[in-house]
């Protein structure tokens, strides 16, 4: 581009907003009693509980352990076929192969980037067990149509909302309405616990098998112990995980936990500024909100119609950067990755999710930007789209 870049320091596409509170709280448990399985993990699992107005919360290291724990308390193994979406982080699919079932990939709707759900009834098979739709970027999947969907063919609804903490569909937070949701505190989502996750359920055959799925397959619990030597006696009564969250890091998601309308009402806001800066630019494509659901707003992917512009994708990602913005691409097909190819998955299965896969990008997005910030965002864009316009 060969001018000064919009920016001196570099933005990036997203980032955690740790204050003083944050601080004190995470401090309080290292001076403390408990730094690992302690008083404030069951304190963050009902606080989550309740935000999201469901019976059961239970956290885990990761939202990558949590997915892996639902496939496990939902019975996925060897044979069954578990239908979801290609255009997502790779975990939303690897948490089937880990309990020996078959991913299956059922292409995006082309307006909210979310799975599609005639395609996932296409899909379905005898073999069909659940379905694990993706709330893409925090905007709700359309639950009512997947729902259906489920209980037409008796299958388990296991909804990813590493997005959507905070969002909610047809009035009800996402969190409350399928057999379980799993959400993600990595640095970059709604609050962070610095790596963690929570499975929510109204379900208590699932809670409790996922309490024990964390913590090895053992239970301390009188009531389901096959035999008893006394009061410190446990058993291992399956093959779980060490996948337990720490003390420290549900204090610190507690203290986040209560930022979190402050979190979205900026994200909102923020996105807003985009809305209106894009709305007028015919090479780009902004985000599509549905009208059944209210978005979270973790990401704010637009879409190029390269056909007008003289520069690829790859070339305004670069122009971003020399420009200071930390864009980012949200995501890679599953399906098209080495590991997936070798597995016999084929290029071609999701033309739309493949499509859209080249001519997304993400920009910048989180509560701790300033207007300032959002600004150097929509003056960077609209340089770069008018000196790639074709002429």
């Amino acid at each position: 581009m060969n001018q000064e870049p919009i920016r001196d320091s570099f933005l990036s596409y997203g980032k955690q907003w740790i204050d003083e509170e944050d601080i004190k709280a995470v401090t309080a448990v290292l001076e403390g009693d408990y730094l690992t399985t302690g008083p404030y993990i069951s304190n963050f699992e009902e606080a989550i509980a309740h935000y999201v107005g469901t019976k059961y919360a239970v956290s885990f290291a990761n939202g990558t352990a949590a997915l892996h724990a639902a496939c496990f308390a939902a019975g996925i193994s060897e044979g069954d076929e578990v239908i979801t979406s290609p255009l997502t982080f790779a975990a939303s699919a690897n948490c089937v192969l880990y309990q020996g079932g078959t991913p299956i990939f059922a292409d995006v709707d082309e307006k909210t980037y979310n799975i599609a759900p005639e395609e996932i009834e296409k899909k379905i098979t005898t073999k069909t067990k659940a379905i694990i739709p993706v709330h893409f970027t925090g905007q709700p999947a359309d639950l009512d149509e997947i729902t259906a969907i489920a209980k037409k063919y008796n299958l388990i609804v296991i909804e990813d909302a590493a997005h959507a903490l905070g969002a909610s569909y047809q009035g009800k937070r996402i969190g409350s309405i399928s057999d379980m949701t799993m959400f993600s505190f990595h640095p970059v989502k709604h609050i962070t616990t610095g790596e963690g996750g929570m499975i929510t359920t109204s379900n208590k055959d699932y809670y409790e098998k996922l309490l024990q799925f964390r913590s090895h397959g053992i239970t301390r619990d009188p009531s389901k112990l096959t035999e008893n030597h006394g009061p410190w006696y446990y058993e291992m009564q399956f093959l779980g995980l060490n996948y337990r969250l720490t003390d420290i890091q549900a204090a610190l998601g507690l203290s986040q936990l209560k930022k979190i309308n402050r979190f979205l009402n900026l994200r909102k806001k923020y996105s807003s500024m985009y809305d209106e800066a894009f709305k007028d630019i015919s090479s780009i494509t902004a985000p599509y909100q549905d009208k059944n659901g209210c978005s979270s707003w973790h990401l704010y992917v637009i879409r190029l119609d390269l056909e007008t512009l003289s520069k690829t994708r790859n070339e305004i990602f670069n122009a971003f950067h020399q420009e200071n913005i930390g864009v980012n691409v949200h995501y890679i097909p599953v399906h098209l990755f080495p590991y997936y190819q070798k597995l016999g998955y084929k290029r071609g299965i999701c033309p739309k999710a493949e499509k859209l896969y080249q001519e997304i990008i993400t920009l910048p997005l989180f509560p701790a930007m300033t207007e300032k910030d959002v600004e150097d965002v929509i003056n960077a864009t609209k340089k770069i789209i008018n000196l790639s316009k074709k002429t």
